[in-house]
């Protein structure tokens, strides 16, 4: 293992001499990675130094770390990150109407998607949690079904496909069981590729690997500040750490949330990001799921020529976002957001939730380019 905790073989990757410089990842020790960091965000004075690049989905921390004084505080901040991650319940139909108008439902639109990869080779990115599986109180039992296992491996069978989450690697590939696929875990900062059998590729990419021992820090700290919080659950996913309020009453949010900061406060190293009813807390490096499918991309041999490439994304939080701006600026690919709720994203379609995933894996799964295309399948009815 080198200092850029890269490792890529040599059958069938082409990464090696595409892959980005050391000096992108800043883990030449914590002083130097901080130092470095700060010089590209600015001093925030707040842990991690959350950087706003002026998009919708600009960090609250980041946004709080310049407000004027009077004005709502940073753990507020966090809070109303979450609410609006996790909405109680959905606006008026119209509104929605309005929203599926300019996101289509991807399986509406399935025979424009498999018109825009006819000649392609397509490429798959999938997150996990309500994604493939539904969100769920407990986040050890966040299984998916053995129906959409089948389909991802249909999928699979047929293009290279990617899991990319905020999960730990080792929990994400026990869930969904097929060695055949690449994994991103921890938002992409824990990147490996299919080891079976019959395709002995491996590929590792740890650009955060010197902040283990800041991060096991870190999750031993938040443990105990949080222990007293009922329903409160840290999770510890390797390279980051996801601090849960699903099961928190949502008035003990803006102390939860508190405690969280005041942990942060001793890791400067660290970052605090918000997603649907949890905080996640990260390494301060420039690395995210929209710089893993740019990896992944190019370490399979599919940056050389984009005319000829079709990546498709398909995820339902705030970092999958990350992703779809990639793809949006590259001017290449497909972001399909999950959710029943309008909400500001650079996807291109949506999908209400895993059962419509499932249906739009099943139909790509089965989709012959040489066809004449069907009629173009009715999504169903938003519920209620």
């Amino acid at each position: 293992m080198t200092n850029q905790d890269v490792v890529v073989p040599d059958m069938g990757i082409a990464a090696a001499a595409a892959l980005p410089p050391p000096g992108l990842f800043a883990c030449r020790g914590v002083a130097g990675a901080v130092s470095s960091l700060r010089g590209t965000y600015g001093s925030l004075g707040l842990p991690g130094g959350a950087a706003a690049d002026g998009g919708e989905f600009r960090s609250p921390v980041a946004a709080a770390a310049n407000a004027p004084p009077g004005r709502t505080s940073c753990t507020s901040r966090v809070v109303e990150a979450i609410r609006a991650s996790s909405p109680a319940r959905c606006p008026a139909v119209d509104e929605y109407d309005a929203w599926t108008r300019k996101h289509p439902s991807a399986l509406g639109s399935f025979d424009q998607i498999a018109a825009a990869a006819k000649g392609k080779r397509v490429v798959m990115f999938m997150d996990y949690d309500g994604t493939l599986s539904p969100i769920v109180a407990d986040p050890d039992m966040a299984f998916m079904t053995p129906e959409m296992r089948a389909a991802v491996r249909n999928v699979a069978k047929r293009f290279p496909t990617a899991i990319v989450t905020g999960r730990c690697i080792e929990k994400v590939c026990s869930f969904v069981g097929l060695p055949e696929l690449y994994y991103a875990g921890s938002h992409g900062m824990d990147i490996k590729g299919p080891n079976s059998k019959e395709d002995k590729t491996v590929l590792l990419l740890q650009p955060a690997r010197e902040f283990l021992p800041v991060i096991d820090k870190a999750y031993k700290a938040l443990v105990e500040k949080t222990k007293d919080t009922t329903g409160a659950r840290v999770e510890n996913n390797k390279f980051c750490l996801s601090v849960h309020f699903r099961c928190v009453d949502e008035k003990s949010w803006s102390s939860l949330a508190e405690k969280v900061k005041a942990v942060l406060r001793d890791f400067p190293e660290l970052e605090l990001t918000e997603g649907r009813k949890v905080v996640e807390v990260r390494p301060s490096i420039m690395w995210d799921k929209g710089k893993a499918v740019e990896f992944l991309l190019r370490s399979l041999g599919f940056d050389d020529d984009r005319t000829n490439v079709l990546p498709v994304y398909i995820g339902d939080d705030r970092t999958d976002e990350d992703a779809f701006k990639v793809l949006r600026e590259r001017g290449q690919g497909i972001g399909i957001l999950v959710s029943k709720c309008p909400k500001e994203t650079d996807a291109t379609y949506s999908l209400q939730d895993p059962t419509e995933v499932m249906e739009f894996l099943v139909r790509l799964g089965q989709w012959n380019p040489l066809r004449s295309p069907s009629p173009a399948a009715r999504p169903r009815g938003r519920k209620q």
